[in-house]
Parts: structure tokens; sequence; C-alpha cells
């Protein structure tokens, strides 16, 4: 079993994707940078204010996993093919069926070796395509030029779902800091997300960590994880940047062997009919959020950019002539749980309507920012929440820009309790 570890900033994103891929994936990290960003805002929140809700980092398995890396030149046919699928003498068998043939975490151990330039190996583990949990990999790989690790992970996912779409998107640079992405649509019609960016969005550790991941048009998700650091966590960044280039990370992705070890994963076995079938938790459009923001914003703000999440968040930068003031909102139902804690100390209104406010330090690495904030909850059993925080800079990322926010307390206030969030209700 591999051990789990994180998700990065953004937590439980993942977690319908992992129900989906073979219930209960853990890892330790991914493309969680990524991955649902909407329960990760969710579980930010939480997480700020102390609810309930652990702050899940995925390692090893964003959707489904890390990926590893190839040589420089084009990989050897014969590793086109998983290993049970190959004659002793390691050439591909042609009766051999790759989608029934199961394929062990010791396999999978072998060809992600195979196709890693010369070094050094340890601390290896896997999980082969029967497991529960699904197929996934990780190793400490050492090149020469330091220790680093490196992780696989595939999965089936539903094409052209919302969990994928947010999968494959390059993050929002005022949400998560990263050097590099870029999202492409490849010729057999695959989507491929190549990501540089840091283990820490607040870049409190210079670990950086890059990702690959491939959604083909069938649902097979190959995700591919590299650090500069023999661990995700808790190790010093033993080289400057990771092993791969992006070309060998996007060789390694893309080879036939992954997809073929993703058809080797047993079906999930369909419900029946008597089954009754999971609730689904209400979301609110992300644009919609967006658009009520910006209607209620008082007049003497420009909006200068604005952006957000596919669904529960939004934000937009204003300026009041005295510098750029980043704004953000998140709207989410099913936030009842916990609200005793949550909102101990604040004000219950007389249609009781739960506020709390907090003035304190921003969340990432930007230098002398403050985030202040109006958490609101509306009564009933939809657990409605409306959180809004303004900071003294465009970007949370930034240094502050100015000495504080662009919007008083007071303000915030009245935009959170805004009865114009009823209509997204």
């Amino acid at each position: 079993m591999l051990e789990t570890d994180r998700p990065d900033p953004f937590e439980d994103r993942l977690s319908a994707a992992l129900r989906d891929a073979g219930d209960d994936f853990r890892t330790d990290r991914a493309a969680l940078v990524t991955a649902g960003r909407s329960r990760g805002r969710r579980a930010v929140l939480r997480r700020r204010t102390a609810v309930a809700g652990t702050v899940a980092g995925v390692a090893l398995a964003g959707l489904g996993g890390v990926l590893v890396l190839p040589a420089d030149g084009p990989a050897d046919p014969a590793r086109s093919a998983p290993a049970s699928a190959r004659t002793p003498n390691g050439a591909p068998n042609g009766t051999a069926t790759a989608a029934a043939a199961a394929v062990s975490g010791d396999d999978l151990l072998r060809e992600l070796k195979a196709l890693l330039p010369p070094g050094t190996f340890r601390e290896e583990s896997a999980r082969g395509s029967d497991d529960r949990l699904g197929p996934a990999a990780r190793l400490v790989y050492d090149d020469g030029a330091g220790a680093a690790a490196i992780g696989l992970g595939l999965a089936r996912v539903e094409p052209g779902s919302a969990q994928v779409r947010d999968l494959l998107a390059c993050p929002d640079h005022n949400v998560t800091p990263y050097d590099d992405c870029t999202s492409d649509r490849l010729p057999d019609g695959s989507t491929l997300r190549l990501y540089q960016g840091y283990e820490y969005p607040d870049l409190r550790v210079d670990t950086k960590l890059w990702t690959a991941d491939l959604v083909t048009p069938k649902g097979q998700h190959v995700s591919v994880s590299e650090w500069n650091s023999p661990a995700e966590k808790g190790a010093p960044v033993s080289r400057e940047e990771p092993p791969l280039s992006t070309q060998r990370l996007r060789t390694l992705v893309t080879a036939g062997v992954w997809r073929e070890v993703v058809d080797a994963i047993p079906e999930t076995p369909k419900p029946t009919r008597s089954a009754a079938p999971r609730p689904a938790r209400p979301t609110v459009s992300g644009n919609a959020i967006g658009d009520t923001l910006t209607t209620l914003l008082p007049g003497k703000l420009d909006v200068v950019a604005r952006g957000g999440q596919e669904s529960e968040y939004a934000y937009v930068v204003v300026d009041d002539g005295r510098g750029r003031s980043l704004v953000q909102i998140n709207v989410q139902y099913g936030m009842g749980d916990g609200a005793g804690p949550l909102y101990a100390g604040g004000e219950i209104l007389p249609d009781g309507t739960r506020v709390v406010t907090r003035q304190e330090p921003g969340e990432k690495a930007g230098a002398g920012v403050v985030m202040w904030t109006v958490d609101t909850l509306r009564p009933g059993p939809a657990g409605f929440r409306v959180v809004i925080s303004a900071f003294n800079t465009g970007d949370q990322n930034e240094d502050a820009t100015r000495d504080a926010p662009a919007l008083s307390m007071e303000q915030l206030r009245k935009l959170a309790l805004a009865k114009q969030w009823d209509a997204l209700r």
C-alpha cells in the first residue's frame, strides 16, 4: 500500500473522482494541484476557520495518480505493452488481451523504471490494476544530480465531465502561483496538461512540483508528478529542479503502455435498480457568483480583472484610484455541519443568519498582505454560506500594494448579506 499524504492547498476536490476511479483512492499528492478546485476551496475555508475537513494532499494521484519519466529517445516498442502481455523474452504477446490481463504492482514499477533515464532507485512502492484503490507507483529516483520523488497514477474518468475539465485547466494565477502551464488537444483527441508549480502554494518552502496529466477520449487518465526533493513534503530540496524536462514528461505520460494498464482496471459494477442513487450536492455557478458580485460593488470601484472556478468561487480585482485590491467570494451549499464552532462568538441576526468577521494576515506568500473577511450562513437545512474577503493587493501571492483593502468591513458585510444571493439558493 502506498502512504497517503495531503492535497496541496486544495483538498478534497478529487474525492468524487477518486470514488469513480476506485473508491477511496489515496496517494501522496497531485494534480491536485490542480484537481477539483471547488472542493479545494471548501477545504481551505474549513481549515481557515477550524471547521472539520481534512486537507488532503494528493501526491500520487489527483484523479488517479502520478507519473514517471522516460528516456530522451522514443520508447522501446517492446515496452508499449504491459509486462503481463509480453512473452518471456520481452516481445509483445499477440495472443494476450491487455484489457483482460491484470498488471501487478511489480510490473508497473518495472515499466516505470525502464522508461526513466539511467539512475538509481529506492523507496519503491506500487499497487496493480486489480487493487481496490487502482494502479499507482512511486519511487525516489537519482540521476546523479540529486534524489527526486516521482509518482505515477492511472484511473478511469468520465470524459467531458466537470471534474475532468477542472483537472485539465491551468490554474488561475490569482488562486495558485506557478511558473508555467499548458493544456493542449493532441491529434488523437486526448488532452494533455503540463504544469510547473510548487508543492506549497504559499511558497513557504522551495519544493517544486511538476506534473503531466493526460485524459483520452475513452476516459483513460494518466498522471505523473515529480519533485525536486526526495519527498513531496517534509524533506529538504535536493536539486534546483525536478529531473524530468517537459518533453520527457510528455513522452512518458503519452506512452501507450499506460493506457493498456488503465484498460486492465476491472470495471466498477453498476448499481442495481434498487440501490438508492447517491444524492448530488448542489453547486452554484462560478459565473453567476461573479456576475452578482460585480453588480453589488460600489460604483466608485473599477473592475480591472475577474475570474474564478466553474462553481462556488469567483473573484474580482478592483481599483479605487489608490491601487488594486483583490475581492474573492465563495457561495456554497452543505456548510451547516460544524456551524457552532465556526460561528462561535459571532452574531445571529433576527432571521437566523449567522455572521462572523475576521481581519488577519493573507493566506499566501505576499509580504504585508492582510485579508478582511465576512462569513455568513443562512438559516435552513441547505447550509447556504456566503464568504467574502478583500485584500490590500491585487494578487495575494504578491506583496501588499496599499495599506488596506479597497472595501471596508462594513461594505463587505453589506455585500455578504445582500438579498441578491438568495436568488442563487
